[in-house]
């Protein structure tokens, strides 16, 4: 995989940024695209949502067992969306706001990714086919945690 792009948002550092979408209200950014992939940003203006798929460039390393930001305690990585992960990929479904094809850049909001993440690939989000109903494990009695703390970044 190579990064088609870059998002360019609010937050430098993990800490005091959103931990998902819907706690992003307001916070806007750009995503950017290279320009062998602009015009495959054609018919996308007609959509409310999109997904971004990014590559968590800044997080630490794989751990099997992590304590979420909406938890104290610790549970199975593959449970939780921290970004310590063994193939360190984001998923965001951020709001849609403006696209410009000749630029190759798209407006968006409900932003919740670090500045400067490579971009890997963009999908229309489709409440049809995106939007489940059904159990959420541990997370129905999860903490009210809204913003990211430290705990993912990297020591130096």
């Amino acid at each position: 995989m190579q990064p088609i792009g870059v998002i360019r948002s609010p937050f430098s550092q993990h800490e005091d940024t959103p931990i998902q979408p819907i706690y992003a209200a307001g916070q806007r950014g750009t995503v950017e695209l290279e320009a062998p992939f602009r015009e495959a940003l054609a018919d996308l203006e007609g959509f409310e949502r999109i997904w971004l798929l990014y590559y968590c460039d800044r997080a630490k390393p794989f751990e099997p067992r992590i304590v979420p930001y909406r938890d104290t305690e610790p549970r199975g990585l593959f449970a939780t969306r921290a970004p310590a992960r063994p193939n360190p990929l984001g998923l965001s479904a951020v709001r849609l706001l403006g696209v410009d094809i000749a630029r190759g850049v798209l407006d968006v909001d409900d932003l919740d990714v670090l500045d400067g993440s490579p971009l890997i690939d963009i999908k229309p989000y489709v409440p049809a086919f995106d939007a489940f109903e059904g159990r959420v494990g541990w997370l129905e009695r999860g903490l009210d945690r809204r913003r990211a703390d430290g705990r993912f970044e990297p020591e130096d």
